[in-house]
This record gives structure tokens, sequence and C-alpha cells, in this order.
């Protein structure tokens, strides 16, 4: 994981320690909330501090919802809680979890994934944008487009057709895109946690 050690300080106190952070793009129903709650359990139970924010998109139209949540290690002195950010800045993200194909171009055209720490997992499955479906005849975005761009983009790259695991096991995609970021090692917890 490319976990980067930051000084962070708060009220002349410098928190030095670890910092994850993990942005979440979904559309409406794929649960990119209760993902993003789960990733905020994970943390708390592992002793890191936690914050879980989000950014609503209109889905069809500007893309997903962004959630975002940040993770620290705690000090070692716990009076000194570190400043968390509010929304993933482009080139400072470690992990980007797309639910849809087309979201992960769309955080890659934001400047989300970058090469030299994101890791991305996303779902190669498709759900059709309202401009694709206007399109007289064959209007879908280039899925291999996608696909160029994200293994340029990203320094490490988990894709496969999430929608299809989940429906093949009775579960939603968010469980699958959970299960896929414990298999990708891309956070520093332990499996069983």
């Amino acid at each position: 994981m490319s976990t980067q050690e930051t000084d962070s300080t708060v009220a002349g106190k410098v928190h030095k320690g670890k910092r994850i952070s993990i942005a979440i793009v979904a559309m409406g129903g794929q649960g990119g909330g209760v993902l993003a709650d789960w990733f905020v359990g994970l943390a708390e139970a592992n002793g890191w501090l936690v914050q879980n924010t989000s950014v609503p998109g209109v889905a069809q139209r500007t893309g997903a919802t962004i959630y975002y949540v940040e993770l620290f290690e705690r000090a070692a002195s716990p009076n000194t809680d570190p400043v968390l950010a509010l929304m993933p800045g482009s080139g400072d993200v470690d992990l980007v979890i797309a639910a849809e194909w087309m979201e992960a171009g769309r955080a890659i055209m934001r400047g989300l994934v970058t090469p030299d720490k994101t890791t991305l997992v996303a779902s190669t499955h498709r759900s059709f944008a309202t401009v694709e479906k206007m399109v007289p005849g064959d209007g879908m975005a280039d899925p291999e487009a996608v696909l160029e761009a994200a293994q340029v983009a990203a320094k490490k790259l988990v894709a496969f057709d999430m929608a299809k695991i989940a429906a093949d096991n009775g579960t939603v995609i968010s469980a699958a895109l959970f299960g896929a970021v414990a298999a990708s090692e891309a956070l520093p917890f332990e499996l069983a946690s």
C-alpha cells in the first residue's frame, strides 16, 4: 500500500502518521455509502482515525457520488488529531473504487487515479448513460479506451465484472467491491479484520 508518512499541524502540535485516502465512485443504488461505512468500521476496528464524507453527483449526467474516506494512523500522543480533507484531491488518492466501468474512466479524467500511488479497483460492467442511450444506433462509450487509460493511469489495476459476481452469489456489488479491495492487499489491515 502506498500509505504516505505525513505531518499534520493542528494548534501547534504535529501529528505524524500514515495516511490513506480512499475515493469510492458509485451511482445511486450501488451501495457506495454502505461501502464507505464498511471502510470506516474497518479502520476504527484497527485503531485508525477515520473520516467519511461525500460529494453528490447527478448520476447519469455529471457522474456518480464520490464518497471519500480518509484514514490516519493514530499518533503516539492521543492529544494530536490530524486535519482531514473533505474531498479527494487530484493526484492524492491511494485507492479508487469504481462501482461501474465508465465511472472508473471519469475518476481517471478527474485525476484521482495516478501511476505513482493509486490502486484502482473497478467493476467492468456497464450501466449506460443517458447520452449513450439517446444516440440513434450505437452510442455506447468505448470500454477499451477506459481499459487502456486505466492500465496507464493506475499503479495497480483490479478490474472484472463485479456485478456478475454479486448476482451469482446473491449479494450486492458493494460486497464484491469490498472483497476485491481485500484481495488486492491495497490496505494495511489483516484479512481477518
